[in-house]
């Protein structure tokens, strides 16, 4: 949960226009680290996508299978980054725009 809250403060944040670029890269660089660590786990994506024939991981959300939710927490660190990365030049954006 952490995880999430810390992309969730910064898009507040976002939105009241106070960007801290820093921060997002930080964000970043480690939700980046721990999602290439999701791709290599034991349960894994690789493992999802191999040997559970890239099983369907919205088909119920109970925690049952530890790839479908290693899988679901790579791809939630794949948003986070997104997100991250859509605040990071947006706020390059604004902060160029105000400098002219």
């Amino acid at each position: 949960m952490p995880i999430y809250l810390y992309t969730a403060i910064f898009c507040w944040l976002a939105f009241r226009n106070k960007f801290y670029t820093t921060a997002y890269l930080i964000g970043i660089i480690a939700y980046a680290g721990y999602a290439l660590y999701k791709v290599f786990d034991a349960n894994g994506l690789i493992d999802w996508a191999t040997k559970h024939d890239a099983e369907n991981i919205a088909e119920t959300m109970k925690a049952a299978k530890p790839w479908i939710e290693e899988s679901r927490e790579f791809f939630g660190l794949v948003i986070l980054i997104v997100v991250l990365l859509i605040n990071y030049f947006y706020a390059k954006y604004k902060m160029k725009k105000a400098a002219v």
